[in-house]
């Protein structure tokens, strides 16, 4: 199983484009829990992803707990500015679901009390409160994928270096 991306009621379109894109580019999958802040068919959520929406797993939760029914707990890693453990140490898996909840409430207070053993943050020693959701997503599924990459993962395919032309 590959490494899987969960966005908690994502509000903004080219957020989530960008995200999916990401996850064509890691043959990663990508969850959405609804309600969402936009249609799938938006303009502006296309255009980040480019051509790249067809090779996207795509799985839209209509709510959360039809994302927890499909989803088991024990594969849920939290990612949130208000959790304190950095993110390299998180017990990352094959298949681990990275959750990250939206860009404008961040993760769910509930979640964080209830599964505060599983929560973590990119730490920032700026003046910033939180990064970007699409940099963050990319941060933390970039660092699962190095940590798997032994672990019977082949992750993400490695091209090929063109020659230099002359």
């Amino acid at each position: 199983m590959a490494l899987q991306i969960a966005l908690l009621e994502p509000k903004i379109p080219p957020n989530t484009g960008n995200i999916a894109r990401l996850c064509a580019a890691t043959e990663s999958s990508l969850h959405l829990v609804e309600p969402l802040g936009f249609t799938i068919d938006d303009s502006e959520l296309k255009r980040a992803g480019l051509d790249y929406w067809e090779h996207v797993d795509l799985w839209i939760h209509p709510h959360w707990r039809a994302f927890r029914d499909a989803m088991t707990r024990e594969r849920c890693l939290y990612f949130s500015a208000n959790a304190t453990r950095p993110y390299w140490t998180a017990p990352y898996q094959p298949n681990s679901c990275l959750v990250f909840g939206n860009e404008t409430l961040g993760m769910p207070e509930r979640i964080l009390q209830k599964y505060p053993d599983r929560c973590y943050t990119i730490p920032m020693t700026g003046k910033v409160r939180s990064l970007n959701l699409a940099t963050a997503a990319g941060i933390v599924l970039y660092e699962a994928i190095r940590q798997t990459a032994n672990k019977n993962s082949p992750g993400p395919r490695t091209p090929s270096r063109r020659p230099k032309s002359s």
